[in-house]
């Protein structure tokens, strides 16, 4: 019997956006590397979760949502979260904050409780495997539901492609079928009444009535040609400026390195690039351009062969291990981050040591607690707000 493929909205919009970058992330399994906007939008998905849950008899306080929030939050760094310093991190965080209070303000007297939250479901149909989380269900009655789905990004998307596809699955889900006769016996058919985008930076609405049958159709066909292609292993690249400047992959990608990826550093051969190979430099400063592109390409690749390394590694519990002619070795190097940058600054105000640091940042704040001239209670006052953390730091040099 073969498998159906596992299949879903996102999987089918990295295909369209570039089948090659689909084959890295899904085939060859290789992570995408942390996205601020990511760890932004799931942040406020589980507060909403939070609110909404129907298992809950009582609504949270807003003061208990802003902690729920903080405590999520606070889980991962910044550079897990994927932005580029704590700086930013804390402007996400109080956008997080700015938010929740909005919401509430506008909600907190009418909340109700849905159908369902977060429905995480797979659903077997027409060959795919497709995995879906519905963030909202409501009931509208007679048999009718609404499907809202947040959004945390700049805009809301142009089109409702995203919501055909939560359409198709709902209407023929047994799960959510069953959701809606629990709560209404009578009622014998399942159909969605609205769908909805919810942008909550704004707290707009953009709602579209049920689309009809005709259009899904149409959708759908376009659907099982994307699985189709997948099956058959179609993965030529689609290079472009936007989808190429941004991409994780970029420094394995055929496109740029002239020759196919071979997850296990085997050589291959050759292939054709798909885009003309750059012209030689016609001067020096052509040339030093060319020499800055390629230094951050090996960088970026060194930087995540590392990654790879420090994994494996691990898994085997190696302190230290050997290659032909390099050897690399782990250390562990221990962080202090000051997770309430507001109390420290404050903090730093009455101690007379803003000064000091100019600017107060992680690594400025923590150099406090080394600097000799520091008295040991402002230490000792300024080591309650850190949180101490411990990374592992990959050396790798030639072997003896």
């Amino acid at each position: 019997m073969v498998k159906n493929l596992s299949f879903s909205y996102s999987k089918m919009g990295m295909y369209q956006e570039c089948p090659q970058k689909y084959k890295f992330r899904y085939v060859h399994m290789l992570p995408e590397q942390p996205k601020s906007y990511f760890a932004f939008g799931t942040a406020l998905h589980e507060v909403m979760e939070y609110i909404y849950n129907p298992a809950n008899a009582a609504f949270p306080t807003l003061a208990q949502a802003l902690d729920y929030f903080e405590k999520y939050w606070n889980k991962t760094s910044f550079e897990q979260k994927g932005y580029a310093s704590a700086e930013k991190e804390l402007a996400g965080y109080a956008e997080g904050r700015r938010i929740i209070e909005a919401y509430y303000a506008k909600y907190a007297a009418s909340f109700f409780h849905p159908l369902s939250v977060e429905m995480k479901s797979t659903l077997e149909m027409d060959g795919l495997s497709l995995i879906s989380i519905l963030d909202r269900i409501d009931y509208l009655g007679d048999g009718k539901i609404k499907i809202l789905d947040y959004k945390t990004g700049k805009a809301v998307p142009n089109t409702p492609e995203q919501l055909y596809m939560y359409q198709k699955i709902a209407e023929n889900s047994p799960t959510v079928k069953a959701l809606v006769q629990k709560q209404d016996p009578a009622a014998k058919e399942l159909r969605v009444g609205q769908l909805s985008f919810y942008h909550l930076p704004t707290l707009e609405e953009v709602t579209f009535e049920r689309v009809p049958d005709k259009e899904i159709f149409t959708f759908w066909q376009r659907v099982l040609q994307v699985a189709d292609n997948i099956r058959a292993g179609k993965f030529d690249p689609t290079p472009g400026e936007n989808q190429c400047r941004w991409c994780d992959y970029r420094n394995l990608c055929p496109v740029f390195t002239g020759k196919d990826y071979d997850p296990l550093g085997a050589k291959t051969a050759p292939r054709p690039a798909a885009v003309p190979p750059a012209p030689e430099p016609a001067s020096e400063q052509d040339a030093l351009s060319q020499k800055i592109d390629r230094c951050g390409a090996l960088l970026e690749e060194a930087k995540h062969l590392q990654q790879e390394i420090i994994a494996l590694m691990r898994k085997n519990h190696f302190e230290r291990h050997f290659g032909k002619q390099f050897k690399a070795e782990l250390s562990r190097v221990e962080k202090l981050e000051f997770t309430d940058k507001e109390k420290v600054v404050e903090l730093l105000r009455t101690l007379k040591l803003l000064a000091k640091v100019l600017v107060p940042t992680q690594s400025t704040v923590a150099g406090l607690l080394a600097d000799a001239s520091v008295p040991a209670q402002a230490k000792a006052q300024l080591q309650a707000f850190a949180r101490k953390t411990e990374e592992e730091k990959l050396n790798i040099e030639k072997a003896d």
